[in-house]
């Protein structure tokens, strides 16, 4: 499942309570996601289309568990996340709810350039300035949860084949 989409760039440390600000969180998931990461980038949520690609630095994701932050990424469109490192339960989290999180230490990306990201093979090319760049790789096994919609959707449809057996 390769991602082809425009760059979003933000730096390091982007919290989850900017993914996903805490005033909106008792609201439904659309309204959530209107404001993500508005405190860095009022323009993100209507900006972002499906496919486009969120690009961090260090620990992206840190602060609290809420699966929202992930939640509110996927309602928007976004196609994958790389960062230079992810908080762990973000990451998993990202994993988990269908959307592939790829850390990569060297990618260079400003906003509005053309990234294809091939998680599988461990590669991001940007076609905005031809330069290819490694990343760690995600495994087939996870990235057939990804494809699968995220870990629920993919765990019922495994129960579902194995009751039939």
């Amino acid at each position: 499942m390769n991602v082809r989409g425009k760059a979003f760039v933000f730096g390091d440390r982007i919290d989850t309570d900017v993914l996903a600000p805490g005033p909106y969180m008792r609201e439904p998931m659309h309204v959530l996601a209107s404001h993500c990461l508005e405190a860095v980038d009022p323009d993100f949520a209507s900006e972002v289309r499906r496919g486009d690609i969120v690009v961090g630095g260090e620990s992206f994701g840190i602060g609290s568990s809420r699966e929202q932050a992930v939640q509110a990424l996927a309602e928007l469109g976004v196609g994958a996340i790389i960062a230079r490192s992810f908080a762990r339960i973000f990451y998993r989290n990202a994993l988990n709810l269908g959307v592939p999180a790829l850390v990569c230490a060297t990618l260079e990306a400003s906003r509005g350039d053309e990234l294809e990201v091939r998680p599988v093979e461990g590669r991001i090319i940007n076609h905005s300035t031809g330069r290819e760049f490694a990343c760690e790789k995600i495994p087939t096994e996870l990235m057939a949860i990804v494809a699968g919609g995220g870990l629920m959707p993919w765990l019922e449809r495994k129960l579902a084949t194995e009751r039939r057996t």
